[in-house]
Parts: C-alpha cells; sequence; structure tokens
C-alpha cells in the first residue's frame, strides 16, 4: 500500500503506461536475510518521452518477485521535512525527458534513497495507527504476538488488491465520463471567463494585488464564497505559499489550474482541497469538513447536520481494510464508479437509435416545413382560433352596423365620423361588458367541462379568455369616450344654429356646455364607469396583483391580491351605472332601441346567481379542521372533514373562506382558491398553501397563531390538531371547480411538471391514480377468489356465482404510464409531500408512476461544488434505500430537467400515444414546453396536449 496519493501530469492527449518495478537496497533477493524492505516503484512511460512517478510503496513478496528493480531518486531536504504521503511528494516532482538509457538509469539510482526512507517512516506510522485500532483485544495480542504485523500486512495487501483493479477499471472506464466531472469552472465559462475574470480583477485589485476575500467574486463564485476561499487556500497551499493577495500572474496561473480539461488534474486539486495536511491520506474528520463545505455550498442545511454521518459511511465503503484513511485512487473510483450504485430513477440518457424509432428525422422542404408548422399549429389550437374568430367577427359586425347606420342619420352632418366611431365602439362595448362575466361563472363552465361542449370549447383558456376580453373594453372606452370628448361634443357646443336645430329634441333647446353635457346622468354615469375601471383594470396587472410594485405605507395596500379581489367588486357599481347610463343615451328616444339591457340581461343574472349559490353554499359547507402543519419555504398545510356531498375530482380547486376576528376591524373573511391535493378516495380535504403575497401571508400568520410550538420527540414543525387548545379559525369552502389538470384520465401517458408549490395539483392526480392502481389489484384477487377451480372432482360454479362475477363493473384505467417531474431551488420543499412519495414508490408494484425531483440549487452533476453530494447520494441509496436530499425513496437529480430530452425519452417509449402535458408554475416554463410540444408534434407519432396553469 502506498503512503499518499499519486499524482499525474504529462501533456494532455498522452497515453501512459504503467512500469510497476520493485526495489531493494543494495539489490538484494525479496527473500533475502538483510532485513530489508521491498518497495514498489510505479512509473508512467510518456508517449512524449517523459516519464511520470505514479507511487512509491511497500511490496509484498509475491508481487515483488520477478519485478524489475529500480532505485528511488532524492529528494531535497524540504520536501523530506513535510512528512507527507507519495502524493504530496509526486505533486510537486517534475517530469524528466528520457533523453537515453543512462538518464532512466541515473534517476532509478536517485530515485532509491528516498523511497526506502519513506517506507520504512510509512510502515512504522502504519503499524502503530493499525496497533493502536486493535489495542482493545489485548488477550487476543498476549496469545499472538505477530497478529499486529501479519494484520497490517493483510490489509495492505487487500488494499494493493483492490488498488489493482480500481487501475484496470479506470483503465477501461470511459474517458469522457471522467472529463465531465470535477469542473470547478462550467464549460460555457471556462472557454470564455478569463476576458471577464481580468476585467474584475481590474476592478477588484488594490495596487495590482487582488485580496483573499474578493477571489470568489472575480472568478465568478459568489454564490460560493466558502468553497471559492478553500480552493484559493489550497492552490496557495500547493505552491508553498501563505499569502492573502495575488498578483494578475498568479490569477492567471491558478484560473489555468482550475480550468484545466485533465480529470487526473482537477482530481489532485480536490483531493488537495480535502486533505489539509498534506499527508497524501484523508481521514473521517476531513473527509466531515469538506461535505460541510459542498453542503453550504449548494444550500442544502440539514446535509450540514448529518455531515457526521455521513462521513462515516464514505469511510467504511472506501476503507473496508478500517485502516482509517483513504487515498487518491479511491476517492477516483467511487467518482467515477458512482453510477454503478445508483438503481433508482435512472437520469435521463436515451441513444440517438432509440429516438429514431418515433421521431421522423428526415429533413423537409421550407414549403413542407411550413405547411407542416402551420397544419399542427391548427391542430393545437382550433377551438381557441375559431372562439376568438366568431369574437371578432361579431364585434366587427356590430361596430359596422352602428357605424352606417349613424352614418346616414343627421347627426352625421354636424358631428362627422367621430359619433359613427363613438357609436360604433359602444356597441361593442355592451357586447364585452356582458360576456366578460361568461368566463368567470365557475359552477357553470365546471358543469359544461363534464359535457360535449368541452370538446369545441377552451375552457382552459377561460381566465386568458376573460383577460383578452378587458384589453378589448378599454379599447372601446377609449374610442367611445375620446370621441365624444375631444371630437363630436366640441363639434356640437360649435355648431351654428342652424345646423343645431334638428338636434335640439336631444340635447335641448339651448346649445349645451362642456359643463351641460358632463352634468346630466349621461355624462355622471360615464365618468362613474371610467374611474371604476381605472382602478379595477389598475390593481388587476400583473404589477400590483403580485406585489411587484413598492409603494409607500400606508399606499402598500393598494397592491396585493386582496386588493385585486376587493377592487374587482366595483364593478357591480360599474353595471349598474352602465344599465342607467345606456338608458339615458344620447340620441335615442324609443325604449326598444336602448339595447343596452338586452344584452346584459342573460350573462348578469347568470352570474349573480353563481353569485349567490356560492354564498350559501359556503355557509352550509363548514367543515372541521383536522390537522394544521407550516412545512419549510413558509408553506401551509390544512387537513380538513370533507363533507359528504362535496364530490370532486383530483385536478379540481376549491374556494376556501376563512373567517378571523380582528381587533380593529372586526370580522374578516378571506377568499381564495387553492388546489386540492387529497385524492377523491381519501376520507378528508387538503390544501397545502405557499406563502407569495398579502393574502397567502395573513393566512399563515392566522394559523401560525393558532398551532402550538413542537414538542420533543415530534419534528421541528409548528402544528395544531383536534388536541390544540388554542381556537382554530372558522373554515369554509366552496366548490369544487373544473380545471385543465382534471381531465387527465383521457390521455394514454401523462407528463406532470410542477415548479415549487406547482406541484400540488398533480399530488392528488398521483395518490388518485395509485388508489385506481390498488383498487384494480384487489378486484382483480377478488375475481379469481369468485371463481372456483373446475373440472373432474372439483366443484362446479354455481349460477349465481357467475352473475355476480358478471355484472360486477370493473375500474378500467387508460393510463398507462405517468411521469412526474418536480422541480424546487430550497431542499426543505420536499417535506411537504414526502409521505406520499415514499407510498408511490413502496406500492406501485407495475412501475406506472415514475417520479423524478429536481434541486436547483445544487450544482449540475460534474461540479466540483456537487461531486462529493452525488457520491454521498448514490452511496447512501445503495445502502439504505433513501435519497440524502429528499429524504424520500425518490432520487433528486441536480440543476434543471432539459425538457427536450425528457420529451424525446417519452416519445421514444410510447409511439403513437396520446400524451397529457399538465404544467403549473410560472408562465416562463410553460412557453419553453408549449414550444417543444408544438415541435414534437411535428416530427414524431406521439402526440402531446400541453395544459397550463399559472400561480
Amino acid at each position: 500500500m502506498r503512503g499518499g496519493a499519486s499524482g499525474r501530469w504529462g501533456s494532455a492527449g498522452t497515453t501512459p503506461r504503467s512500469l510497476s518495478t520493485g526495489s531493494s537496497p543494495r539489490g538484494s533477493e525479496p527473500g533475502s536475510e538483510d532485513g530489508e524492505e521491498l518497495v514498489e516503484v510505479t512509473l508512467d512511460l510518456q508517449d512524449d518521452d517523459t516519464i511520470v512517478l505514479r507511487s512509491v510503496e511497500p511490496a509484498a513478496a509475491q508481487a515483488a518477485l520477478g519485478a524489475l528493480r529500480l532505485p528511488a531518486p532524492a529528494r531535497p531536504p524540504g520536501e523530506l521535512a513535510d512528512g507527507g504521503g507519495a502524493s504530496s511528494s509526486s505533486s510537486r516532482s517534475p517530469s524528466i525527458r528520457r533523453t537515453s538509457s543512462y538518464r532512466l538509469l541515473q534517476f532509478s539510482q536517485e530515485l532509491k534513497a528516498e523511497a526506502m526512507a519513506r517506507a520504512r517512516q510509512f510502515s512504522q506510522d502504519l503499524t502503530k495507527r493499525f496497533s493502536r485500532s486493535h489495542s482493545r483485544d489485548e488477550s487476543h495480542y498476549q496469545q499472538a504476538p505477530p497478529s499486529s504485523g501479519s494484520g497490517i500486512e493483510s490489509a495492505l495487501a487487500a488494499r494493493a488488491e483492490r488498488r489493482q483493479r480500481a487501475q484496470l477499471a479506470r483503465t477501461r472506464s470511459g474517458a469522457h465520463r471522467a472529463l465531465r466531472g470535477l469542473r470547478f469552472i462550467s464549460g460555457n465559462k471556462a472557454s470564455n471567463a478569463w476576458r471577464d475574470v481580468q476585467t474584475n480583477f481590474d476592478r477588484l485589485a488594490r495596487d495590482g494585488y487582488l485580496s483573499r476575500s474578493d477571489f470568489a467574486e472575480c472568478i465568478g463564485m459568489t454564490e460560493s464564497k466558502e468553497f471559492a476561499l478553500e480552493l484559493f487556500d489550497t492552490l496557495s497551499r500547493r505552491r508553498r505559499m501563505k499569502v492573502d493577495t495575488i498578483n494578475k500572474e498568479e490569477l492567471r496561473e491558478i484560473w489555468q489550474q482550475i480550468t484545466d480539461n485533465s480529470f487526473d488534474s482537477r482530481l489532485q486539486i480536490f483531493f488537495d482541497m480535502v486533505d489539509k495536511n498534506a499527508d497524501g491520506r484523508i481521514g473521517e474528520a476531513e473527509v466531515k469538513e469538506i461535505i460541510m463545505l459542498s453542503a453550504s455550498a449548494n444550500k442544502l442545511s440539514r446535509l450540514k447536520e448529518q455531515a457526521e454521518e455521513y462521513a462515516a459511511l464514505i469511510m467504511e465503503e472506501l476503507d473496508p481494510e478500517e485502516l482509517g484513511y483513504i487515498e487518491l485512487w479511491q476517492l477516483e473510483t467511487l467518482l467515477l464508479q458512482k453510477d454503478t450504485y445508483v438503481n433508482y430513477s435512472q437520469a435521463l440518457s436515451y441513444t440517438s437509435q432509440a429516438l429514431s424509432q418515433n421521431l421522423a428525422l428526415r429533413k423537409k422542404g421550407s414549403i413542407r416545413k411550413i405547411s407542416y408548422t402551420l397544419t399542427y399549429y391548427v391542430e393545437d389550437n382550433w377551438r381557441r382560433l375559431w372562439v376568438l374568430a366568431l369574437w371578432i367577427g361579431i364585434m366587427a359586425g356590430l361596430f359596422t352596423w352602428k357605424f352606417i347606420q349613424y352614418r346616414d342619420r343627421y347627426v352625421f352632418n354636424v358631428m362627422g365620423y367621430c359619433v359613427t366611431t363613438a357609436k360604433g365602439a359602444a356597441e361593442t362595448l355592451k357586447l364585452n361588458m356582458a360576456i366578460i362575466l361568461l368566463p368567470v361563472c365557475r359552477n357553470t363552465i365546471t358543469w359544461l367541462r363534464n359535457t360535449r361542449a368541452a370538446r369545441v370549447l377552451p375552457f382552459d383558456d377561460s381566465i386568458n379568455f376573460h383577460k383578452t376580453i378587458a384589453a378589448a373594453i378599454v379599447v372601446g372606452v377609449i374610442l367611445h369616450a375620446g370621441n365624444h370628448i375631444v371630437c363630436d361634443f366640441p363639434r356640437l357646443i360649435h355648431s351654428s344654429d342652424e345646423m343645431y336645430a334638428p338636434l335640439a329634441q336631444y340635447f335641448g333647446e339651448t346649445k349645451p356646455t362642456y359643463f351641460t353635457l358632463f352634468k346630466g346622468a349621461e355624462g355622471v354615469t360615464g365618468l362613474i364607469m371610467v374611474v371604476c375601471m381605472i382602478i379595477a383594470f389598475t390593481l388587476a396587472t400583473r404589477w400590483f396583483r403580485r406585489n411587484l410594485v413598492k409603494l409607500p405605507k400606508p399606499f402598500d395596500k393598494l397592491t396585493g391580491f386582496n386588493a385585486f379581489w376587493y377592487s374587482h367588486h366595483l364593478f357591480a357599481i360599474v353595471y349598474v351605472a352602465l344599465i342607467v347610463h345606456g338608458q339615458c343615451v344620447y340620441l335615442i328616444r324609443v325604449w326598444y332601441r336602448k339595447t343596452t339591457w338586452m344584452y346584459l340581461a342573460v350573462p348578469v343574472c347568470l352570474y349573480a346567481g353563481e353569485r349567490i349559490l356560492r354564498f350559501f353554499r359556503s355557509g352550509s359547507c363548514s367543515v372541521r379542521l383536522l390537522k394544521v402543519a407550516i412545512y419549510p419555504g413558509n408553506v401551509l398545510s390544512l387537513q380538513m372533514s370533507k363533507p359528504p356531498t362535496f364530490r370532486y375530482k383530483s385536478g379540481n380547486t376549491c374556494l376556501f373562506s376563512v373567517q378571523q376576528c380582528h381587533p380593529l376591524n372586526g370580522i374578516v373573511i378571506l377568499v381564495h382558491p387553492f388546489s386540492i391535493t387529497s385524492a377523491p378516495g381519501d376520507d378528508y380535504l387538503s390544501i397545502h398553501v405557499r406563502q407569495l403575497g398579502d393574502w397567502t401571508r395573513e393566512l399563515k400568520r392566522v394559523f401560525s397563531a393558532a398551532c402550538e410550538p413542537p414538542v420533543s420527540g415530534k419534528s421541528g414543525l409548528l402544528r395544531a390538531d383536534d388536541t390544540t387548545k388554542k381556537t382554530l379559525p372558522k373554515l369554509c369552502i366552496d366548490g369544487p371547480y373544473g380545471s385543465s389538470a382534471q381531465d387527465y384520465g383521457k390521455y394514454d401517458v401523462l407528463l406532470l411538471v410542477g415548479l415549487g408549490i406547482g406541484a400540488t395539483p398533480f399530488i392528488s392526480i398521483l395518490k388518485d391514480l395509485l388508489n385506481n392502481i390498488i383498487k384494480m389489484e384487489e378486484e382483480e384477487g377478488a375475481s379469481t377468489d369468485l371463481y372456483p377451480p373446475t373440472g373432474r372432482n372439483k366443484p362446479h360454479v354455481d349460477l349465481n356465482t357467475l352473475m355476480r362475477v358478471a355484472t360486477r363493473p370493473k375500474k378500467v384505467l387508460k393510463t398507462t404510464n405517468a411521469y412526474f417531474y418536480w422541480v424546487t431551488r430550497e431542499q426543505g420543499s420536499f417535506d411537504w409531500f414526502k409521505g406520499v412519495m415514499n407510498e408511490i414508490a413502496e406500492l406501485d408494484q407495475r412501475n406506472i408512476i415514475e417520479m423524478h425531483n429536481y434541486l436547483t440549487s445544487v450544482y449540475e452533476e460534474g461540479d466540483a461544488r456537487s461531486a462529493l453530494i452525488t457520491m454521498l447520494q448514490s452511496l447512501n441509496h445503495a445502502k439504505n434505500g433513501v435519497d440524502i436530499v429528499s429524504g424520500t425513496k425518490v432520487r433528486t437529480h441536480f440543476a434543471r430537467p432539459n425538457w427536450k430530452k425528457v420529451l424525446a425519452k417519452i416519445a421514444s417509449k410510447h409511439p403513437y400515444a396520446k400524451i397529457g402535458v399538465f404544467y403549473c408554475g410560472t408562465p416562463v416554463l410553460a412557453q419553453e414546453l408549449g414550444k417543444l410540444c408544438h415541435e414534437f408534434n411535428g416530427k414524431c407519432t406521439t402526440k402531446f396536449d400541453f395544459h397550463k396553469e399559472h400561480f
């Protein structure tokens, strides 16, 4: 066993040939009686005529027989004083040019002296360490005194044998996979970032020197400053320097080392970061320290708390001989062979051959490509297109009808095209003010989703259609009110008496003024509507509703969901003013031509009926809170009793109203829609709410006050249940209401993508799928029990049994597979649904559901900052079956998924299948997934149907 880690240098691209040689003093044979120990020296003979020292270690007698013996070279006194192992010395050994056999002989003679001295010292240190570790069994040592030495030799021989196997495996492993590992700087940054590093140096340097504290910012590691500082100290230690400042040349040298393409070079740097005392060995304490450093760099606070446990796990795996340390080659073996431990939720990796089975890879001409693109666009959006076309056509027809009607009237001679435009816009406003209520009639839309109307109407886009109509109303108000104020009213006021005379029946005998026109019922109601619309439309914009606009107090109350919710109720005033405005309209005296009420009658009555139903239903559907828990990431979990008449589907939402007594404002009622996370088969209702705005912040505050602090022996969560002494707020529910996710059952395969709290509707779907799987298995077992064996000497089946089996409805599950991708940036998020994921992993014996967790706070696989986390993850799951990051049986991948590979995998695995892609999260990823689904629909036999929800 060698005393330290072996460094590998030499030019990139060369292929080393290892020469393992034995050496003993004065050329004695291995079995000589001079008492000297044998040494095994391993050299690399490079193709570029250089020799690289691989290792110097004691050799077993069997391994030394027949070996070529080379003496060891002398080392400078400074290096001998370090007391380090071979790694430390070899890391500073220069490559020697092989010009002749004489140079090789001279090199080997110089190598001998120190090699033997270091081997003796290493053997003595190892004997003492091994003896101390076995001092507990004193009786054994008394009966067999030579056992210590034999134990050391057997341990060394076992480790030497493992090392030889590891070296053989290294030569057979893929070099490409090795080169992708242990990157200190990502590949994209490394090639182009030196210019940015120079710029940062010029900005941060003082008097031409960069301080250690600014090193992380200079090289672009601001998010992992502790790791960067440790890297700085390691590279300084390798150069035998302990400085707090470096100049630009030294920075360039450091940059070249950390961006080196050689895997061996990067591995040596990583090893040296762990091996702080530079003795070529890594102890358990050093492993624990680097685990804590990696956990800090990747924002894994829980991993830091368990660093000692995981350090022991690594030592147990890499040090089975119990020598108390590990070396470079063992760390390398774990890094390169970590994938052999991973047998759960493998990351996506499909070959081009597999993809070609389903993907159409032929190149198309430009005309054919445009045709395919247009065809699939129409196929994906035909419901939206025909509704929009019908709506725009109706508006255009109404505008044209009124425009022509007023152009043929006398008023056109006075006011011109101003009045025709204003009246045309007014007619479209009547239509839009009527139909804008239809997309928010939740009960009606939920009912229509279960009818054939869902085949032709895009109910998933109801809120988007609501917003589109609102935009058209803004345009109509500008055209209508703008033309009245700045065009036709001035022309009316400044018209001659002869021109005005025919209009006196509408405006009075006296020519009106601006004030006269505005003080009438028409002007007042118009002004009220405009003001209310401006307030409601402004507070409904994303900037105000999402609290993106920061206003000083007390104006901060104008932002957030509450401001949006209550300002929308101003439309009750708007509709009253609109009806009055329509009845007092200028230029019309016949009642049946005043059509505003005709447009509004049905939609307003329908919406009013829905609100009345919601009021009474929410009051009667009061629920009892069963459990309250507040999870990491400001997530509130509410579990409540389910009313007997409350029936819902997975993916549905509910309106939750919370009544609380406020000391200043009395009883305050908070209302908000949330996705249901429990399955329809569960005997309870549950929701998960994350604090994202003022409404959810207030909700969390209310329930936090009712929760009790954690007690010993339980998790550190704030909880409340039936035994809680504090009074819980009164909770009422209204619903359920439909959503796009409720139609998951009509697809062959599901792809469920949730971002953070956006996983909530899909948890219900996964639980429902699991319940259906269990029911199917129970029905299959029951059917088998009802069919007794028949045949000779066996009882016959009676007719009653056959009829009972034949008439029993069987559960048919159309969905054959479901893929769940949960992307989050906080480790604590996995606590929200840990129980559900473990239950699915345990009970889904048919592997229908495949789950993938992604944590974006951890650097991607191959980055040096996450390398040790990946090793630990693989080891712990192989040993304990639990992922160290999520605490579940589901593997956690790092960084963000490659969605193109995800869809390619599913498309190749399920040809000719109809796949429902359901997404809940921010709009940015929705655009990417939508484009990818459209792209794959155009080049493969699989049909992707994309649905999205935003929170």
